[in-house]
């Protein structure tokens, strides 16, 4: 069993300025403590980015690079997306199945659309996936707290069992990666 650990939209467009996430400083440490853990255990790493043709999130602008604090290292890959749904029309697939990938760790941003929707695009696929329970963030909408709507997602696609493969949410000091 192969593990990758998937860090989506982690970017200075959704960590700064009228759009910054809840607790995005938070959930930049955990990432870092997940994949510092992952690279010591030879999980590959993969950062994805949302990209637009214009606005906060222009591929190479200021906002679309990765947010400050984050870590990366020259050998974690890197996925430029333009959807929800970091598999669409992006080769990720395809470079999990080069490097013999069969189970996916989970984290991010924003929870209610790009990790919601990898998540359920991921088990269509076939890859069993652990969502870093608190390592996944949103923000406020009209209706919900961002409190609320990563609540409801660990537990709601914890729940899902039509695709086979499931999830398990996993809290970031609880959670032990091996390749």
């Amino acid at each position: 069993m192969t593990t990758a650990l998937i860090v989506i939209d982690v970017q200075r467009g959704l960590c700064e300025g009228a759009h910054r996430m809840f607790e995005s400083e938070c959930v930049i440490d955990r990432i870092n403590q997940i994949s510092a853990q992952a690279r010591a255990s030879g999980v590959v790493v993969v950062f994805i980015q949302h990209e637009s043709t214009s606005g906060s999130l222009e591929f190479d602008s200021d906002d679309w690079q990765l947010a400050r604090g984050l870590h990366a290292e020259p050998t974690d890959l890197r996925v430029r997306k333009t959807t929800c749904d970091s598999f669409h029309g992006t080769g990720l697939h395809e470079l999990l199945e080069e490097r013999g990938i069969t189970d996916l760790v989970v984290c991010g941003m924003q929870t209610e659309f790009c990790v919601d929707t990898t998540i359920r695009r991921a088990l269509a696929l076939g890859y069993p996936v652990v969502l870093v329970a608190d390592a996944h963030t949103t923000e406020d909408n009209a209706h919900l707290s961002a409190d609320q709507i990563i609540a409801h997602h660990n537990h709601t696609l914890a729940n899902m069992e039509s695709f086979g493969p499931r999830v398990r949410p996993i809290a970031t000091n609880d959670l032990r990666l091996a390749v």
